[in-house]
């Protein structure tokens, strides 16, 4: 990554250096993915944005850029905190965001319960596409993305699965009005793509992207014993 002479450590040596990861976000979803996959990130610096969709901005595209800006913030942020720290050895930054759509049509993070039972009735019986962009920027700077699609059907839905739904409060904040990790997975009837997609942050994606970047992901799982 560095040329550091650190790295030619024995590969059973516990993992006393590494380069500190900030996560962009305050979802606790998106912590306890990379929780579940042995990474702890140093930090967490969630990004103030307006994540209202530009004039006939398409889904795929208000992920990415979501994302993107997410990541340039919080790089700017965490590389002036750490710029101090004695032997640092660099700062990778992590962002993500997720965008529930019907066709163009992008679906809120619901706040207000019509909010969610609008989305619960198109979403009811049919097909959406959920896009999660993820964007890492490394210590030098460079900016690494990716876009995954997820195609979800539900169920249709009753009127009496619906007003549980929207009495048990889960759809709050949720973009499209429902969380796959909570009681709305007795909703899916089909997913194609990616479930941690869904859920915030894509696995697969995300661990390629850190350890094709020199990120040591996976040594750090020699600490979990």
């Amino acid at each position: 990554m560095n040329g550091d002479s650190r790295l030619d450590e024995p590969s059973d040596a516990p993992l006393t250096w590494r380069p500190r990861l900030v996560l962009a976000s305050a979802s606790p979803r998106r912590l306890a993915l990379l929780q579940q996959i042995g990474i702890e990130p140093d930090e967490l610096l969630p990004a103030d944005l307006d994540e209202a969709p530009l004039r006939g901005e398409l889904p795929r595209s208000l992920a990415t850029r979501l994302a993107n800006e997410k990541a340039r913030v919080a790089a700017k942020l965490s590389a002036r905190i750490g710029s101090s720290a004695p032997n640092n050895p660099g700062v990778f930054t992590l962002a993500a965001d997720t965008v529930v759509s019907v066709g163009r049509r992008i679906l809120p993070k619901c706040e207000l319960a019509e909010e969610a039972a609008a989305c619960l009735s198109l979403l009811s019986g049919r097909s959406h596409r959920v896009y999660t962009g993820v964007t890492l920027v490394t210590p030098k700077g460079v900016e690494r993305r990716r876009l995954v699609e997820t195609r979800v059907r539900f169920k249709r839905l009753s009127d009496a699965e619906m007003s549980a739904y929207l009495a048990s409060g889960e759809w709050r904040g949720k973009a499209g009005g429902y969380a796959i990790q909570g009681l709305a997975g007795a909703f899916v009837v089909n997913l194609i793509g990616s479930y941690s997609g869904v859920v915030g942050l894509p696995l697969h994606e995300t661990m390629q992207m850190l350890a094709g970047e020199g990120y040591p992901a996976h040594l750090m799982w020699l600490n979990r014993a």
